[in-house]
């Protein structure tokens, strides 16, 4: 058994096995001319069943012969520019070059000993994130799993910054369109079920801020105090931007914490065109940003940073075994002090060669490419009578709904989106996702694939009108 353990002396097995493993997947993504098989869970589900974990197959290739079977084959592939669904992206081979560094090297990334060099590459890349953010000198931050726990973290800081006697008494400010991590933050914050107070949206789906500074001061009436507010700079539904300056203004007028969740939008931190988009971010006290969205990484490959360093004192904890506090006193370099996990992979290291073969500008031009993919799927919607389109994008969402000239009911236009987007996935020709805007469903478009054109777009619309006409005109019958 030893012999599957890398070292010095197994080296050629691992070159092979990562070859041939390396081989398969190339081959598949090569041929691949659907973003899905369609297959079913109960049809999958058997072949998974039947595989007895305890009687091992001893050999590589039989072993990726199964996984071909089990996994490569039905697998959702992101690549494929008819996936539309998610906020998911085909990534950049110099990250998947980082991605098989870090694996096989396996730094942890909580102690200096465990990691020397990685540590010091994962703070330049923190540091480089923070001035294209523009949070200023003493900014600082760590690389985290994902938008759900930079957003737990940048909470966790506003909490214990916040000046209170009663967490009970501690209020979050977010639009009704945020992410749902900001409700599951308060919960795991033991805040309450009232803490997150949601704050209308317009038409454009961005926050209202004449609404946000009304419950801003009626909190501040009502004896309870402000803890944060989370303006979101790409939301999930819409890649709506909430107005960050403005925010940032009755933060300042009420001493709020400003957290800016950039999870979908911080593309534009590296965009040659669209920067301007989140001008303000620069005023935030915390940022979450997801380079594995719109930077082109693979998962996972986010961060949590800090416009003050010292707030991040609020996560450190210290143990004799791992970190003591004489290592501060010492300026040795341990990433745990900062971070809500202890191991941690060494993530940082898929964006570090991104940018050192494609640059900021590489990865720029690829956001860039996107959203104006989205503007012109804009047109291709509103221009279209067979759909109703929500609001213009501003990253590279769109959000529509299949409209049936011959139908009055709105119910029965759910059914057949509904049905419509299920039967597209179940073809495989194309994955798009769903959601609810003013209690009825929609589909959406996440454009994050520069290799989609105008034409992927005009012809999935067709498969769901084609799709949604198939459902009505077998309901027809079926009432008659």
């Amino acid at each position: 058994m030893r012999s599957h353990l890398l070292n010095g002396l197994t080296a050629e097995h691992y070159r092979s096995s990562v070859t041939e493993g390396v081989e398969r997947v190339a081959a598949k993504l090569a041929t691949t001319d659907r973003p899905f098989t369609g297959v079913a869970v109960d049809a999958l589900t058997p072949r998974v069943d039947a595989i007895d974990l305890d009687a091992p197959l001893g050999d590589t290739t039989a072993v990726l012969d199964e996984l071909e079977d089990v996994y490569l084959k039905d697998a959702v592939y992101f690549h494929h520019p008819r996936y539309l669904a998610h906020l998911n992206c085909p990534v950049v081979i110099p990250a998947v070059l980082g991605e098989a560094v870090l694996s096989a090297v396996n730094s942890s990334l909580d102690t200096w000993d465990q990691s020397a060099g990685a540590t010091l590459i994962e703070r330049k890349l923190i540091d480089w994130t923070a001035r294209r953010i523009g949070l200023g000198p003493a900014a600082d931050g760590v690389f985290t799993s994902g938008g759900t726990q930079s957003n737990l973290q940048a909470l966790l800081l506003a909490r214990e910054e916040a000046k209170t006697d009663s967490v009970a008494n501690l209020r979050i400010f977010a639009s009704e369109v945020s992410h749902f991590s900001v409700q599951k933050s308060a919960k795991l914050l033991g805040l309450g079920q009232d803490a997150v107070v949601p704050v209308p949206v317009g038409h454009d789906k961005r926050l209202q801020t004449v609404a946000l500074a009304r419950e801003l001061e009626r909190c501040v009436q009502d004896g309870l105090v402000p803890m944060a507010v989370v303006a979101t700079a790409g939301t999930t539904d819409f890649g709506s931007i909430d107005p960050l300056p403005e925010i940032a203004g009755l933060c300042a007028q009420y001493g709020v914490w400003l957290h800016v969740d950039a999870a979908y939008g911080c593309g534009l931190l590296a965009s040659l065109k669209y920067r301007d988009r989140i001008a303000g971010i620069e005023h935030a006290d915390s940022v979450t940003v997801d380079y594995h969205k719109s930077f082109f990484q693979p998962v996972s490959s986010s961060a949590v940073l800090v416009k003050d360093a010292a707030t991040l004192r609020h996560a450190t904890y210290h143990a004799e075994y791992l970190n003591p506090r004489r290592m501060t006193q010492e300026r040795i370099p341990n990433q745990v002090d900062k971070s809500l996990q202890t191991t941690r992979r060494f993530d940082a290291l898929k964006l570090w060669m991104t940018l050192r073969v494609m640059g900021a500008d590489g990865i720029g031009q690829l956001f860039d490419e996107v959203c104006d993919l989205a503007a012109e799927g804009w047109q291709l919607l509103a221009a279209d009578p067979r759909f109703d389109v929500v609001v213009a994008p501003s990253l590279s969402t769109l959000v529509f709904r299949y409209i049936p000239s011959a139908v009055t009911d709105p119910a029965e236009t759910d059914r057949a989106n509904l049905y419509a987007r299920k039967a597209l996935f179940a073809s495989g020709d194309a994955v798009v996702a769903g959601t609810k805007v003013g209690g009825r469903h929609y589909l959406k478009f996440t454009l994050l694939n520069p290799e989609t054109t105008t034409a992927d777009i005009a012809a999935v619309l067709d498969l769901i009108a084609g799709h949604a006409e198939q459902y009505l005109g077998e309901s027809l019958d079926r009432a008659s």
